[in-house]
């Protein structure tokens, strides 16, 4: 098996993982409304009716953490080698997936434009990179960089992930967060 044959497997085999630890969903990015104020210079709170409207939030916010429907993820379709080659990141292994479906993110307008707000449109739910993997000489450790978005240029982080084989299996073994924006 090939360098970039063995790669792929390894990437293959943490890809949903690595979704599951890091994915921002836009649709409960936002913070909770506040109380509306009525008078800045006193800074008294309007808070006729805010119990509702917290109550809706909160309401709207579990309803989605709860949702089994696959959460559509747009995914950058090039994993960068050490920032020198780029490779398609073949999405067919993870067609089926029950969880998520991932797209590559050339098939949606660029993201800085989707509106967070629009919690119903056929937008991704987010975004997720993934650069190459730096093995030990062992190969059964190595480092990746990854970053997730929910979209609109407002939220965003990434990470650094280590990755080991254990008993035959590659999982995470420790995220460190790198960025946020």
């Amino acid at each position: 098996m090939s360098e970039s044959e063995f790669e792929k497997e390894v990437l293959n085999s943490v890809f949903v993982e690595i979704v599951d630890s890091i994915h921002k969903d836009r649709r409960i990015m936002l913070p909770p409304p506040s109380p509306k104020y009525s008078d800045f210079k006193t800074g008294k709170r309007d808070t006729v009716g805010y119990g509702k409207i917290l109550k809706k939030y909160w309401h709207d916010h579990d309803s989605i953490k709860k949702d089994k429907r696959r959460k559509l993820i747009a995914v950058y379709g090039f994993l960068k080698n050490n920032g020198i080659n780029d490779n398609k990141f073949d999405l067919a292994p993870f067609k089926n997936n029950k969880k998520y479906d991932f797209q590559y993110m050339s098939k949606f307008p660029d993201e800085i434009s989707w509106d967070l707000n629009d919690i119903k449109s056929s937008l991704p739910v987010g975004t997720i990179s993934i650069s190459g993997i730096r093995f030990n000489k062992t190969k059964t450790s190595g480092i990746l960089e990854a970053s997730s978005s929910a979209g609109g240029g407002k939220s965003g982080s990434g990470f650094e992930i280590t990755i080991e084989k254990k008993s035959g299996e590659w999982h995470i073994s420790k995220i460190i967060d790198t960025w946020v924006s």
